[in-house]
């Protein structure tokens, strides 16, 4: 399986080119965003475990949910196209994985060692359910074509382009074992009376400083975001939930496109209505719109 880039393939990756109203038919695109946990629907989830011949754990649905994430994809084709109203000459390619990664994560260096994992603060590359063989050369044949899609698709970008690599996560830093117990656990950490005790997470993160603390996150782009954020009242923090680590394949893109990437977390309750763990959840495009404005503006620091 070797997708042509900017094409959609089923059950692995959905691929859309916007173009401003004057942009030469055919250009490359300037911005690729990518969405990398962007498999945010239970028939994402359902489907695809269908396919398995592992003993999933009772319920497992309910971590897919906790554990995706959502809006991060309506976030970003929002603010593709607020970027396109004031860049109508540019272009922007978004590439969202189909693949949940309650089975396999398509941000990570699938093969990394359970250390590097746990030093990169990162849940697994492959989840200790996933034990048949042949689910292990299935899930690794999706992955490997998304990864190859999304280095194709880098690759085709104008001189000038830069990535953004979007991601949302949960308003508390739930701290649990990934284990065939996550469940439970999960269950028991979103207790009314246990969740309040978690730490409260940044509304924003840029996730770009590397293992030796120096940042390689672009800092015109997030001068920008900070400051139009803060506007809104809203917070940017800096590497503040987990570093960016050579075991997620974030790190490939930032090594390979210096200054020129961006990874973001965006709290998922400034995207859902409302926020709820264990469901699939509803995305309210007013509150996309809010966040999608700033950061629009903000990627246009790049050029």
């Amino acid at each position: 399986m070797n997708p042509a880039p900017f094409s959609s393939v089923p059950g692995v990756l959905d691929a859309l080119v916007l173009r401003g109203p004057r942009a030469a038919d055919g250009a490359a695109p300037d911005l690729l965003i990518e969405v990398p946990h962007g498999a945010t629907r239970t028939e994402d989830f359902s489907s695809l475990a269908e396919l398995l011949r592992s003993p999933l754990p009772p319920s497992l649905v309910d971590f897919f949910h906790v554990n995706t994430d959502v809006g991060a994809y309506e976030l970003g084709e929002a603010s593709a196209r607020h970027f396109l109203v004031a860049e109508p000459t540019r272009s922007v390619a978004l590439l969202r994985c189909r693949i949940p990664r309650t089975f396999i994560d398509c941000n990570r260096r699938v093969d990394a060692s359970p250390e590097e994992f746990k030093a990169g603060k990162v849940t697994p590359g492959l989840m200790p359910w996933i034990t048949a063989p042949e689910d292990r050369a299935l899930l690794r044949s999706r992955y490997d074509a998304y990864v190859a899609a999304v280095r194709a698709a880098s690759d085709l970008l104008a001189p000038d382009g830069a990535l953004l690599l979007l991601h949302s996560y949960a308003p508390r830093s739930v701290d649990v074992e990934v284990d065939l117990s996550i469940v439970e656990t999960l269950r028991r950490a979103y207790r009314p009376e246990v969740e309040p005790s978690w730490p409260l997470r940044p509304e924003v993160d840029v996730i770009g400083r590397g293992p030796d603390g120096a940042s390689l996150a672009p800092a015109a782009v997030v001068e920008v975001l900070r400051r139009d954020l803060a506007a809104l009242g809203l917070t940017v923090a800096d590497s503040a939930t987990y570093p960016l680590h050579p075991s997620t394949l974030a790190w490939d893109h930032v090594m390979r496109h210096p200054g020129r990437a961006l990874c973001l977390e965006v709290r998922r309750d400034l995207l859902a209505d409302p926020f709820d763990p264990f469901v699939e959840m509803r995305i309210d495009p007013a509150k996309v719109a809010r966040l999608a404005g700033p950061l629009a503006t903000a990627i246009r620091a790049w050029w």
